[in-house]
């Protein structure tokens, strides 16, 4: 077998792609891995290409896969090439591949880089447990390398099935990971692995660089739990510049480290905290999630956290991603979301906080009322439930806790005398109401402004959190106001 045979694309040449499975929800560790190879494709000029990785029926789901897009276009990581935008290599799910598979998977055998071979489990996981009782390695130990063709039929005779193995060449694997530099696998480490099951369905480990193969694929960015793939990838490629699949070239592989959850344990799409659609929902905007995802393993300078993906791509070099785990911080997740809203426009901040409103909203309205909530919200949830207390209608509610702690008899008491000081206005403005309560409960009555203003607050609006009061009691209007006081006067 030839040697590995690098590939040396750069510019418009690169290809790189995003190839998840449609198993549960997205993740937070697949968008870092799908924002990293977006990121090193555009940086770069070429070309992204997005896959899906459907052979396992039993786990793979069409809402999964309907999650999948819907996740990539809200991230906004566009792709030029693959499922449902089509390109000259497709199909773009696995499933719709299996031909392909079939006859890569018959070509290597025709070629002798891959063979039959007809153990049981049994007989497997007994002479693994020898290997490990006598300190070798565990893996296969090529019983069925060479079989005859009279063996093979002896097999089939007695109703096995055979698997296809690859045939690793015996040889130690080096390569120079552009995350983790260069790594070495020794040859005892790298033995024959399955590549199509005894019922003919194909493995990860053929499909997976198939595809790459057909697909032009340079570059390769995954995560560092399938690092040990590498020379297994590494010897089909020698394979298939053999038997004239693909271009003979080999991509680059990049593995990227964990995102380590709370208790310092890897993150697992089963952890809440690792669900991306759920950050849609809490309020977070795709720039702002990416941002913080971009600095799990890589920055755009030392001193700098703040950047858009137009300035990441400018300034993106995988050789700068840290190779070590990156904890994921909500709350520093957070906090860059809210650089983010801030950054908004105010005709944008609008835009975005209207989903999160109640159908139907006067839009003219939130435009009034969106400056006072953008500067004070990290998250577009946020916002909206500042503003609740306007759209609330007759469903209004005082929130139960605040209530509690501010209209006791002092407060309610606070709250009538308010009540009787914005009855007397006839110019029903932010300055106007800010003056007359001042004048009735700090001037008069000397209360401290959060004494004064608190009770108000939470009988208007609901909650002791809020926009600017002033403001609010000018939005919500005069009649409502004074109604939402006398309720609890």
């Amino acid at each position: 077998m030839s040697e590995t045979r690098w590939t040396e694309a750069t510019g418009a040449d690169v290809v790189a792609r995003f190839c998840p499975s449609p198993t549960g929800n997205p993740h937070v560790g697949m968008a870092r891995t799908a924002l990293f190879s977006w990121a090193f494709a555009r940086h770069n000029g070429g070309r992204f290409v997005f896959r899906i990785e459907d052979t396992d029926a039993s786990r793979d789901s069409q809402e999964s896969y309907d999650l999948l897009i819907d996740v990539m276009r809200w991230l906004n990581l566009d792709w030029d090439e693959g499922v449902e935008v089509g390109g000259p290599n497709g199909p773009y799910r696995q499933s719709e591949r299996m031909d392909i598979y079939a006859d890569v998977a018959q070509k290597l055998l025709d070629a002798g880089f891959a063979y039959k071979a007809y153990d049981s489990a049994e007989e497997l996981e007994q002479r693994r447990d020898e290997a490990r009782a006598a300190g070798r390695p565990s893996g296969y130990d090529g019983l069925h390398r060479d079989l005859t063709p009279e063996q093979q039929a002896a097999f089939e005779a007695e109703g096995r099935e055979p698997v296809i193995r690859f045939k690793m060449p015996a040889k130690d694997w080096k390569f120079d990971d552009l995350v983790r530099g260069p790594i070495t696998f020794g040859a005892e480490n790298v033995q024959d692995f399955v590549i199509v099951r005894a019922n003919g369905q194909p493995l990860y480990t053929l499909t997976n660089p198939t595809d790459d193969a057909l697909m032009g694929i340079t570059h390769v960015l995954r995560g560092e739990d399938i690092l040990s793939s590498t020379p297994r990838q590494m010897a089909l490629y020698e394979a298939f510049a053999e038997i004239g699949v693909g271009s003979g070239f080999t991509p680059r592989f990049g593995h990227l480290p964990y995102v380590m959850g709370s208790g310092n344990k890897k993150l697992s799409k089963r952890d809440p905290e690792s669900n991306l659609l759920g950050y849609r929902d809490q309020g977070f905007l795709p720039e702002g999630l990416l941002n913080y995802l971009a600095l799990l393993g890589w920055s755009i300078a030392e001193d700098r956290d703040i950047f858009s993906m137009a300035e990441m791509t400018a300034a993106f070099e995988v050789e700068r991603v840290n190779p070590n785990p990156a904890r994921f911080d909500i709350k520093k997740c957070e906090a860059i979301n809210g650089d983010h809203v801030r950054l908004l426009s105010p005709a944008e901040f609008v835009d975005r906080l209207l989903p999160y409103l109640p159908a139907g909203v006067d839009t003219e309205l939130v435009a009034k009322a969106a400056p006072l909530v953008q500067e004070r919200s990290n998250l577009m949830t946020e916002a909206s439930q500042m503003l609740g207390f306007l759209f609330a209608g007759e469903d209004f509610e005082v929130d139960e806790a605040d209530a509690a702690k501010l209209l006791n008899d002092d407060g309610r008491e606070v709250v009538a005398a308010s009540r009787a000081a914005l009855a007397e206005l006839s110019d029903w403005t932010t300055d106007a109401i800010e003056a007359a309560l001042r004048q009735a409960l700090i001037e008069e009555r000397g209360l401290k402004p959060r004494l004064a203003f608190g009770p108000v607050r939470v009988a208007v609006t609901g909650r002791r959190i809020s926009p600017p009061l002033f403001e609010s009691m000018e939005l919500l209007g005069r009649d409502t106001s004074l109604a939402r006081l006398d309720a609890v006067s």
